[in-house]
């Protein structure tokens, strides 16, 4: 019929791309190839061989090369995949770290604005409330003034000026050593206040450093275990398709 008339006839581009269309010819061909044998044409029958021959070839090279382009096709799909997946990987954890960086930023400057307001205010309360308030003069001191207003009660005013210069001498020595010591004081109580500000400033700071360190581990092993799964996806694929390679090269259509 026409399928036979077409088998031994050239093959078109058109219908070497077919495999539909090269089934049917195969099909005809092996059917005249039977018929021509049964029927003693023998010539007719090694030209209907040598057409199958030549159109199994093709076909074999045809079936081989569309596996090996969809096969390639199946890696670079799994490729790209992974490659997506890596990159929206990346994002998310640039994304948590830049997040929990700009927290972690807060938390600090938060901290040290409170520091701040504390440390004023406490300073504050020191100047205030710190003992004593004011200077405690002694005796001595006490007996000068007393002396000096006897005196000018007696109106012994040069003396009472004398007594009073020794007086305000002794006052200045006693007003600079109550205020070197209360000065004293209050700094060594401010430097305990710091000494605790900084001891909380650098806990705070060590709980986040721990939270990074934390964040980085994990995403070093959420990294590892993707790599791992792409790994297995593609050996199950790569061995997968050397199975359908082998089975390919194992049951040729050429007939042996």
């Amino acid at each position: 019929g026409g399928v036979l008339a077409a088998a031994m006839e050239e093959f078109s581009a058109e219908q070497l791309s077919d495999a539909k269309a090269i089934a049917g010819l195969i099909e005809a061909l092996e059917k005249y190839c039977t018929e021509c044998e049964r029927t003693h044409r023998y010539e007719e029958a090694e030209q209907c061989r040598a057409r199958l021959d030549q159109l199994r070839q093709h076909e074999e090279h045809r079936r081989r090369e569309d596996l090996r382009k969809q096969q390639l096709k199946e890696r670079l799909s799994v490729e790209q995949a992974h490659m997506q997946e890596l990159q929206e990987f990346n994002e998310m954890w640039d994304r948590k770290s830049a997040e929990y960086e700009s927290h972690a930023g807060n938390l600090q400057s938060t901290l040290a604005e409170r520091h701040k307001r504390e440390h004023q205010a406490y300073l504050d309360k020191l100047r205030r409330e710190t003992e004593p308030r004011t200077p405690r003069w002694s005796k001595d001191l006490l007996n000068l003034r007393k002396i000096q207003e006897t005196l000018a009660k007696m109106k012994k005013y040069a003396e009472a000026e004398k007594t009073k210069v020794q007086a305000d001498k002794v006052e200045a020595q006693e007003h600079a050593q109550w205020k070197a010591k209360r000065e004293a004081k209050i700094a060594s109580m401010e430097e305990q206040f710091l000494h605790k500000q900084q001891l909380e400033m650098g806990g705070l700071m060590k709980r986040i450093h721990g939270s990074r360190v934390e964040q980085k581990k994990t995403r070093k092993n959420e990294l590892e275990r993707l790599l791992q799964r792409y790994h297995n996806v593609k050996t199950q694929m790569e061995t997968q398709q050397r199975i359908i390679q082998q089975r390919v090269e194992k049951y040729p259509i050429v007939a042996s």
